[in-house]
């Protein structure tokens, strides 16, 4: 089959298209023929490397892929050969005590696809049965790869860590990313009050059509913090979904209410906090860490998804053969929403 294979970090040249061995399929496990994969800033990560993290090279990447089950294995019940499937992209043992919670995502031995093991960037993929989640029928492969890893983590973020509720005023920062514009749509159905920021006026234009109540272009006005406090009447935001890091962090922190929360999910700009403690306790804030979310906030959101309540933003369909055009454009961030390949 043909795949993409990171052998060692690097730039884009890293990524090469090969011919590698069709997987093996274990017992507990599905072969998936893959239709199409979407693209995340973990795959970059992947490809980059991150200090003082070994990924297992070589890695075939890609976290959120969607296909067509074209063998199972011999102890897997529930999933046929010829089944829609979209890859739940989360490892865990389901064994110890955070998985039988049903909190998966803070088991000890918890892994991602395409991060810890293969993922689909390739013709076949193989994953256990567990990860393989029907798709709706009215939902096709390319907006079944684009939603799994960003929707969970913003839904997390937002509902499981922050417990969003009706009225909030929510500061969504990168608008037109991935997790960005899954975090505007959650927001919104919570009948949250979104503000959101992006990089250009098409782009808040395109976040003003998923919901976004407020929109700042950080480019043109650097001093977004301020437009924040007023746009607020000076009181300050409930939650602030970050995913930015140094660059906005601290203002993040500043432009909270009293009680407010801030949730991460990621640091693309660096990952250095410097913040005035006694502001932290003297309003009662919280600065909430996040990633990931469980399986079962992932059906959950299928089943959103499937009533038209949630939508995948997909920005362009590339061929798998273009993933270094694909991972430079999110490099650059060209793209709104979720870049896929299709191999």
């Amino acid at each position: 089959m043909r795949a993409v294979v990171i052998h060692e970090h690097g730039d884009l040249e890293v990524l090469r298209l090969e011919d590698r061995p069709a997987p093996a399929c274990p017992a507990d496990h599905v072969l998936v023929d893959v239709r199409a994969v979407g693209l995340n800033h973990l795959d970059t990560w992947v490809r980059r490397g991150v200090p003082g993290h070994e990924f297992p090279l070589p890695m075939i990447p890609g976290c959120d892929f969607a296909g067509v089950v074209s063998k199972v294995g011999d102890a897997v019940r529930g999933v046929s050969v010829g089944d829609r499937v979209l890859a739940a992209p989360g490892l865990s043992c389901g064994r110890c005590g955070s998985c039988a919670a049903g909190d998966d995502h803070l088991c000890r031995h918890y892994g991602i696809l395409g991060e810890t093991t293969d993922g689909g960037c390739a013709e076949q993929a193989a994953l256990p049965a567990v990860n393989a989640i029907p798709i709706p029928e009215n939902l096709g492969f390319e907006q079944a790869a684009a939603f799994p890893l960003t929707f969970l983590t913003a839904w997390h973020m937002l509902v499981a860590r922050c417990g969003i509720r009706a009225g909030d005023d929510v500061l969504v920062h990168a608008a037109g990313s991935g997790v960005g514009s899954a975090a505007v749509q959650i927001a919104k159905l919570h009948h949250a009050r979104v503000i959101a920021t992006a990089g250009s006026d098409a782009k808040l234009e395109q976040a003003r059509s998923l919901g976004a109540d407020e929109v700042i272009n950080y480019v043109t006005d650097p001093a977004w913090a301020r437009t924040v406090r007023g746009l607020t009447g000076r009181r300050g935001v409930d939650i602030v979904f970050e995913h930015v890091g140094e660059a906005t962090i601290a203002d993040s922190i500043r432009v909270l209410a009293k009680g407010g929360r801030v949730v991460t999910c990621g640091a693309t700009s660096g990952p250095k906090l410097e913040t005035n403690l006694q502001l932290v306790f003297f309003k009662s804030l919280s600065i909430l860490g996040s990633t990931m979310g469980s399986r079962g906030e992932l059906l959950h959101l299928v089943d959103l998804v499937a009533k038209g309540l949630l939508t995948p933003v997909v920005d362009r369909v590339l061929p798998l053969s273009e993933i270094r055009a694909a991972h430079d454009a999110m490099g650059r961030r060209e793209q709104f929403g979720k870049i896929v390949l299709v191999p």
